[in-house]
């Protein structure tokens, strides 16, 4: 007989069903989820760089010099412009408003898409274009604005421009500078004839690039060293740190659903690899006793192992790879991303799963097969060795752990898992214990049903203990996916609760505070406190002068910035060194924002020179804050008390929460208060919230997927029983044993296991979610204690159901069918 024979056999017997079946999960959830997670967060990426309208973006206050969009070009990269600046835009008949002007060179963007409409709120269209050179798209409330019409004239500086169309949506409205007041986009080439740049100019130009990661790279190489002051190059993680932590995040959270689906498919093969021996325990104790030697056995089923898992693991790669097709056909329009590349990787981590697993759980009990004697085909009380080692989990521990880290990449999260699983294991060693010894006494003084139950648990004490500790390392990964999914939701929610502000007014004058107040009140809008707002220059810490402002030769140049006066610590800040100052106090202290201060170089205790117009004053430094810059409220790198800065002209600046069925409260509020600046975010936090949502939405999807993988290696665990458990309930039935009597016996003792196993679930799902949300995705961690008795109800639920489900054959059959059927 050859390895083939042998694995067509096996087949046609139903032999390898269950082996079969658990390699096949076992690469096909790896690949599937893997495939998924790297498609998915190629996805997201590409999603996020929408906020850049490219791939990379150098952003800068003057001119870019051309040498730089040459080289840009050599290093193989797509290229356009962006010039941004506020301005006045003026009509035929004298009507004029401050816009946010901005111009684009042909390309414009390189990621996402332009919206335009031929009318304001027309059909939306995204093949347009940008504007023609002497042409201009007007925000649909400019219009109103300004009492034009399509086809009617606008001026910008000494240029006028025709009026061809509505912008209705870009995608990088978050990242580029803030518009003062509503856009008006017009085409780079006619920035010249309108001569309103002029040396001193408040603009910002922006440079866009797209293309291959190594030519961004090389770009980026070049380029980082020539930057100046006010010059950036941005990624998506720079431009909005709130999107880069929520991918990084989102990524950690599917690295780690990949990794769990690594120890899942593991737990599944360990369980179908036990049950296949044992079942072949008889046919090599028959080979042995017609003269097969050890060396032959060995080579026999390590030969059909080897094919089994070479057929496994190229059907379960092609089944990964339609499992995550499936998943995005299925959920296109919830994701509504395109799927990205998938690459190699997914199934070379499904090939090395199959090889560890088969090499590391299976083999070992087949290797030991050929150490049965002869005399277990007369004697069947023969140990027959096959059952797995705790050698064997060990050495196979080590294995999962290295392709567990292999796969995330992180070793942070596959520590915290790892912890997790060996509190598990461990407590699940003294669980079985208490058991085993607690069953003892009970089951001297229970009735029938339960001495039964506890007398087949003591029975099977070591059989019991490893499916116990299987079931509870199954549930607690579902648990810790489902831990760590609520605190990310959270989270994120957190970032941008409903009624976040998402207009800023700035340039209100100290007479216009009460009437504007009183404005925003009467129309049910509400806003933030009203902050003072004096803009001024760090000159000299402990009386060592700055680099200037425009020097490349130092990091700590002077730093020009928004000061404020507060009595009281303002929201979303914390203090991390120092302490605030009394109300009343008239000593000059001042309060930095931290990475403001690591910029200039100062700490608590050090003396500032400052200036502000044309005079100087010195200030201690009384504390550092963190500054929550996602929150959507004022802040401010600089915080004075009010008796130190109230004395300098100032003006003051609010947000607000305008939903988006009250936008024409603008133009009324602008009629009002001409002189007031507004800054309209609403546009950003929508693109924010879409990031988020869709980022949700994939995290639910892997959520279900491992949950339902974790549901098959329960199901495995329960199969890896039945078959003992059957010529059990068989013989007990021929006996005269009612079916009562043996289904209460089964659900008493499969309960009792998933009670164990839910509270040795719960136990290791906490530790491992709080070395995960403290260690590795940033998160503050909270107990679920909620968890608790869900966890020990599911596991006697579905564990318990499971196994009279799985055994209910034994019970309904006669007893004569199911011992010829074993």
């Amino acid at each position: 007989m050859n390895p083939a024979v042998l694995l067509l056999r096996d087949w046609r017997g139903g032999e390898l069903g269950v082996l079969l079946a658990a390699l096949l999960l076992a690469v096909s959830v790896v690949v599937g989820i893997s495939a998924f997670v790297s498609s998915l967060q190629s996805a997201l990426v590409s999603e996020s760089l929408r906020f850049l309208a490219a791939d990379r973006v150098v952003t800068s206050g003057q001119a870019i010099s051309e040498e730089w969009t040459s080289q840009a070009e050599l290093e193989g990269l797509t290229v356009a412009q962006t010039l941004s600046f506020p301005s006045m835009a003026v009509t035929e008949s004298d009507n004029l408003y401050l816009a946010s002007i901005m111009a684009v060179s042909s390309g414009y963007p390189l990621r996402g898409e332009l919206l335009s409409s031929a009318t304001p709120y027309g059909e939306v269209r995204t093949d347009a274009g940008i504007p023609n050179p002497g042409e201009a798209y007007l925000a649909p409330r400019l219009f109103a604005l300004l009492e034009v019409q399509p086809g009617d004239r606008v001026w910008v500086g000494d240029k006028a421009l025709v009026i061809s169309g509505a912008v209705r949506g870009q995608p990088d409205t978050a990242s580029a500078a803030f518009g003062y007041g509503p856009r008006l986009l017009m085409n780079l080439a006619d920035i010249p004839a309108t001569g309103v740049i002029q040396p001193g100019s408040r603009v910002t130009w922006r440079v866009l690039l797209a293309g291959e990661g190594s030519a961004l790279d090389a770009f980026t190489q070049w380029v980082t060293p020539q930057l100046n002051q006010g010059q950036r190059l941005l990624g998506v993680e720079d431009s909005q740190p709130s999107i880069s932590r929520t991918l990084d995040r989102a990524q950690g959270f599917l690295l780690l659903a990949g990794s769990l689906g690594v120890v899942l498919a593991a737990a599944a093969i360990a369980l179908a690899a036990r049950r296949f021996s044992e079942r072949h325990t008889d046919h090599v104790a028959i080979m042995k006793s017609l003269g097969a030697s050890r060396g032959r056995i060995a080579r026999l089923y390590g030969g059909s192992l080897l094919m089994l898992g070479g057929i496994a693991t190229v059907l379960g790669c092609a089944l990964g790879w339609a499992l995550q097709a499936l998943f995005f056909q299925l959920f296109a329009e919830q994701l509504r991303v395109q799927p990205g590349a998938v690459g190699y990787e997914p199934y070379l981590i499904g090939g090395a799963t199959a090889l560890v697993c088969l090499g590391f759980f299976a083999w070992p009990p087949l290797e030991r097969l050929a150490q049965i004697p002869p005399l277990r085909v007369l004697r069947r009380d023969v140990d027959a060795s096959g059952a797995q080692r705790w050698m064997d989990y060990a050495l196979g521990a080590i294995s999962i752990f290295g392709l567990m880290w292999w796969y995330s990449g992180d070793l942070r999260v596959t520590g915290s898992v790892v912890s997790g699983l060996s509190l598990t294991v461990g407590a699940g060693y003294f669980a079985a214990q208490i058991l085993l010894r607690g069953g003892r006494v009970l089951g001297s003084a229970a009735g029938s049903v339960w001495r039964l139950a506890l007398a087949n648990l003591q029975r099977r004490g070591t059989a019991n203990a490893l499916q116990m500790v299987i079931f509870a390392i199954a549930i607690m990964l579902m648990l810790v996916l489902v831990i760590v999914r609520g605190a990310l939701i959270d989270q994120w929610q957190a970032q941008l609760p409903p009624g976040s502000p998402n207009h800023f007014m700035l340039n209100i004058t100290a007479d216009e505070r009460g009437s504007l107040t009183h404005f925003l009140a009467e129309r049910g809008i509400k806003s933030q406190p009203q902050f003072p707002m004096t803009r001024g220059r760090v000159m000299a810490v402990n009386g060592e002068k700055l680099a200037a402002a425009d020097s490349a030769q130092s990091q700590r140049r002077q730093r020009e910035a928004n000061f404020t006066y507060a009595d009281t610590l303002p929201e979303a800040n914390e203090i991390i060194a120092g302490e605030w100052w009394d109300a009343d106090t008239n000593e000059a202290q001042v309060s930095l924002e931290r990475e403001f201060a690591q910029r200039v170089g100062a700490t608590v205790g050090d003396v500032l020179e400052l200036r502000i117009a044309s005079e100087s004053f010195q200030a201690r430094v009384s504390s550092l804050r963190e500054s929550d810059w996602q929150s959507m409220k004022p802040n401010f790198f600089v915080i004075f008390p009010k008796n130190t800065l109230e004395r300098f002209p100032n003006t003051f600046l609010t947000s607000f929460y305008l939903p988006a069925e009250q936008k024409a409260l603008l133009n009324e509020l602008i009629t009002a208060f001409p002189t007031v600046t507004i800054i309209e975010l609403d546009i950003v936090i929508a693109e924010i919230r879409t990031i988020i949502d869709r980022v949700g939405q994939a995290i639910e999807l892997v959520l279900a997927v491992i949950l339902l993988a974790g549901g098959m290696v329960l199901i495995a665990g329960v199969q890896a029983s039945v078959d003992i458990r059957l010529r059990e309930s068989a013989l007990l039935r021929a006996l005269g044993a009612k079916k009562s009597l043996l289904l209460g016996a089964l659900l008493i003792e499969f309960a009792t296991l998933g009670a164990f196993a839910g509270l040795l679930a719960v136990l290791g799902a906490e530790m491992a979610a709080w070395a995960l949300q403290t260690q590795a995705l940033d998160l503050t961690y909270q107990a679920s204690p909620w968890l608790w008795p869900w966890s020990i109800f599911a596991g006697v639920s579905l564990i318990g159901g499971l196994g009279v489900l799985s055994c209910r054959k034994a019970v309904a059959a006669p007893p004569l069918v199911v011992l010829r059927e074993l």
